[in-house]
């Protein structure tokens, strides 16, 4: 209902200065997010992928600028839980600044702080039907990832893999959410209406694929890059085709429409063995699009790490904490191949 109510009208489907597609629904998300966030944990500050800059800005037509404020508008105050005065266009602008690169600034000491992607995989959010996209959120405590939570509208029990994972075969046509806790696992739900109840048997603990053959595991990659890009490659070639045999040279790759939050989720329930993300130097990697994918990975078994082994560090980025710098790329793993495969990567790149 809310991709559709966002994305009438080719006004809602903007290019930021980085070419970039970004929604009306994408500045919507965060400030609701950011609202919600602020009235129920106001000392912890936010850091998301949006602000409205863009939004205030010349480069956004203005004939256009006064339509799209009131069309995040008009999606906030339909969705947001407020009990006190009307909230104005400036508010909702306020909501969105929160999470922006100005909001706030931190120093080399260990922080506690919100990680907020409002829509991770916009093309597939634009494509809608079997494309993936996630709402991800990750909370941050004293440095040390805590909390993750990601709804992924689209993914059911048909979308990409198989369906053994029980997780996901009880959420047939209705997209999942997904909460984890360091500790305390990584579990989900169905999205649908109906079944938003607090009963026990509603949440099922996700667990990753125990395949320990790499060459029988199934692969993911971001649909920008292609097999050949990865170290991997001087390893093993590729089939996206299922039935098409297999030996010990060749891997199975899904590369479906989708960001890298979509990709996290595939392997922490289950349905994918390894997520292999190249970071090139002409993009910068955001803190949003890996954080609640790597504890929603680590707490379903899995383990996560850059191309050279070590762990992403969310803290790198010192002042904005919106930037990660790993060695290479991104290499998430069901656990019982992680260590062959980091063998083999870390060898292989340069």
């Amino acid at each position: 209902k809310v991709r559709a109510s966002m994305l009438v009208g080719d006004e809602k489907i903007l290019e930021k200065n980085d070419q970039t597609h970004v929604t009306i629904a994408d500045f919507g998300v965060q400030a609701l997010i950011s609202f919600e966030l602020h009235q129920l944990f106001p000392s912890i500050p936010l850091v998301a992928e949006e602000d409205s800059a863009f939004i205030r800005s010349s480069n956004a037509a203005d004939s256009k600028s006064n339509t799209l404020v009131e069309s995040i508008s008009s999606f906030f105050t339909k969705h947001v839980n407020n009990n006190g005065p009307p909230l104005t266009h400036d508010d909702v602008l306020r909501a969105i600044d929160r999470g922006g690169k100005d909001a706030v600034s931190f120093d080399s000491n260990p922080a506690t702080y919100w990680l907020l992607d409002p829509i991770d995989g916009t093309k597939g959010f634009l494509k809608g039907e079997d494309s993936l996209y996630v709402v991800g959120l990750a909370l941050v405590v004293d440095g040390k990832l805590a909390v993750g939570v990601m709804g992924c509208p689209n993914l059911t029990d048909t979308t990409v893999g198989d369906t053994e994972d029980e997780s996901i075969a009880a959420c047939p046509g209705h997209g999942i959410l997904m909460v984890s806790h360091v500790g305390c696992g990584t579990w989900t739900r169905p999205m649908s209406a109906d079944q938003l109840t607090t009963a026990p048997d509603i949440w099922k603990r996700c667990s990753v694929d125990p395949c320990s053959v790499a060459h029988m595991a199934r692969f993911c990659i971001v649909d920008s890059h292609t097999w050949d890009m990865m170290p991997l490659s001087a390893h093993f070639s590729s089939t996206m085709d299922e039935s098409e045999p297999r030996d010990e040279n060749k891997i199975l790759l899904q590369n479906s429409c989708g960001g890298s939050l979509s990709k996290y989720l595939l392997v922490a329930c289950g349905r994918m063995s390894v997520f292999i993300l190249l970071a090139r130097a002409e993009k910068l990697l955001k803190a949003w699009d890996h954080a609640v994918g790597v504890i929603c990975v680590e707490e379903a078994g899995g383990q996560t790490c850059d191309w050279s082994g070590k762990p992403l560090d969310f803290g790198a980025d010192l002042t904005g904490r919106r930037i990660i710098y790993p060695s290479g790329g991104v290499l998430a793993t069901n656990g019982a191949l992680h260590d062959k495969l980091v063998e083999m990567v870390s060898a292989n790149y340069k």
